[in-house]
């Protein structure tokens, strides 16, 4: 290819997701570079790989992709129908599991009942229906070996961890057989270990040819980057050449909430006396997999917990036991609020006192859940509302869509929002009925930089107002709020 432009954006206005998102996006991306881009707005971040990509609406401009030129003349000469997408990859946040049948129909539950993962496909298979059959250097046991797969090929997709499921899509993009390779937050969801061997993986697909382009936090830019960017809302375009980049000092702002609402939304309710959660030598096995051995674990009525370890280290299931959600709970010495799971208490007496958000939890409700019914389905711990609210259920979801500036989203489908809308309603979702404990799974998990940083100081600001119990689970120390003085290490 002697054209050493692989892909340019000119002059592009740019609708994305209904509403206009770029005036005028310039952008250029040559042979040999490899590219980081950061900003405020996470929306932005992602309407800019969907331009790329050819899946954001240009109503003016032009996108060029000279990358695709010889394989275009191959396939008009062969007489093949073709895409420059056949060329691409693209690692959303949003991804998504599907069954054995193709649909995307699961619950949340199913997760951790071992007899319903029987109907998704195992790591191996699933990688397998989604090889191309594009020719190139990828194959399953190789990404498999890359992206440290090999443990979980005969595990069920659906049995992963967020973090292994993480993996597995930057696995699927590879078996696209990519010359570009855009990802969207690649690190989100990583622990340690696999942040730092993330590296090793851009390493590898260099060395093959590919050219990537990832979306990150200006923190977090890996050494195998040669362009970084920082992208305006507006479109507008900063670059640098990585050896230039100069990381920004992150500024302290004042928070845009009315804090003075607080005591209306989360009025004071008595600590319970004890321990919220007794775990006495608790054990969880799948098959031949040990997730929790002999646990022994007590957190205390208004206590501030995270809970901590590497991916696969039983951190989702240990909170499955706590939000009632696995069956396992019932054969061990485990307590909740002084009362021993199987004590006669329904799963909903159960989960009454507990608000939960983890990023997962988005992709189970219903696509006619608005924004509203979301929220209010905190108060019946349900995916989704299902009966009609009571005036002042209503009124109190106004309340809480107020204060998180939500309200002109209301009647708009959950689906349709952006990922930090859709983290600031769970998080309302989970404090709607003022639970006892709460308890974040990686909650600002595809929220951009400041507002990851939004949501730690919003969090801080409301334990300093309420005695609630929390169990916080992040793989970045940056995100977890200064109220915390407890932790739990799963690898240790």
């Amino acid at each position: 290819m002697s054209d050493p432009t692989l892909l340019q954006v000119v002059a592009a206005q740019v609708h994305y997701r209904g509403a206009p998102l770029f005036e005028d996006l310039h952008f250029t991306w040559k042979q040999g570079e490899h590219w980081a881009v950061f900003g405020d707005s996470g929306r932005a971040l992602t309407g800019f790989l969907e331009t790329l990509l050819g899946r954001a609406l240009l109503q003016k401009g032009t996108v060029n992709r000279p990358f695709a030129a010889t394989y275009s003349q191959q396939k008009n000469k062969e007489g093949q129908v073709y895409s420059f997408r056949d060329l691409m990859a693209l690692i959303s946040q949003d991804y998504q599991i599907r069954n054995t049948a193709g649909l995307q129909n699961f619950y949340y539950q199913q997760r951790f009942n071992s007899e319903a993962v029987d109907d998704t496909l195992t790591v191996s298979a699933y990688l397998q229906k989604n090889s191309t059959s594009i020719p190139g250097p990828w194959t399953v046991e190789k990404v498999a070996k890359l992206l440290r797969l090999q443990p979980l090929l005969e595990r069920s997709v659906l049995a992963l961890s967020n973090g292994e499921t993480r993996r597995l899509s930057l696995a699927l993009g590879l078996l696209r057989q990519p010359k570009i390779f855009l990802m969207d937050q690649p690190l989100t969801g990583l622990d340690q270990e696999s942040r730092d061997a993330f590296g090793d993986f851009l390493e590898e697909c260099i060395r093959q040819g590919i050219h990537v382009l990832l979306t990150t936090n200006s923190q977090e830019i890996p050494s195998q980057i040669t362009q970084v960017a920082r992208l305006e809302e507006t479109g507008m375009l900063s670059t640098w050449e990585r050896k230039n980049y100069l990381i920004p000092f992150s500024a302290k702002f004042n928070l845009p909430w009315d804090l003075s609402l607080l005591p209306l939304l989360l009025p004071a309710i008595p600590l319970q006396e004890g321990a919220v959660v007794d775990l006495d030598q608790v054990s969880i096995r799948y098959g031949n997999k040990l997730l929790l051995d002999k646990l022994t674990w007590r957190v205390k009525a208004g206590e501030r917990w995270r809970l901590a370890g590497q991916n696969g280290s039983g951190k989702s299931t240990l909170i499955s036991l706590l939000i009632g959600e696995n069956p396992q709970a019932y054969s061990q010495k485990f307590a909740l609020f002084g009362k021993k799971r199987g004590s006669g208490e329904s799963i909903w007496d159960l989960k009454r006192p507990i608000g939960f958000v983890a990023p997962e939890l988005g992709r189970f409700f219903p696509r006619n859940q608005s924004l509203q019914k979301v929220i209010l389905s905190g108060l019946t711990d349900t995916m989704g509302l299902y009966r009609k609210a009571s005036a002042q259920e209503e009124a109190l979801a106004g309340s809480w869509m107020d204060f998180f500036q939500l309200t002109h989203l209301a009647e708009r489908y959950f689906y349709e929002l952006t990922l930090a809308e859709q983290r600031w309603a769970l998080l309302a979702r989970a404090l709607i009925k003022n639970p006892q404990l709460l308890i974040l799974d990686e909650a600002s998990q595809g929220m951009d930089e400041q507002q990851r940083q939004l949501f730690r100081e919003t969090l801080q600001a409301i334990l300093l107002h309420s005695p609630m119990t929390l169990i916080y689970v992040s793989h970045y120390d940056q995100d977890v709020p200064a109220c915390i003085d407890h932790c739990l290490n799963l690898g240790d």
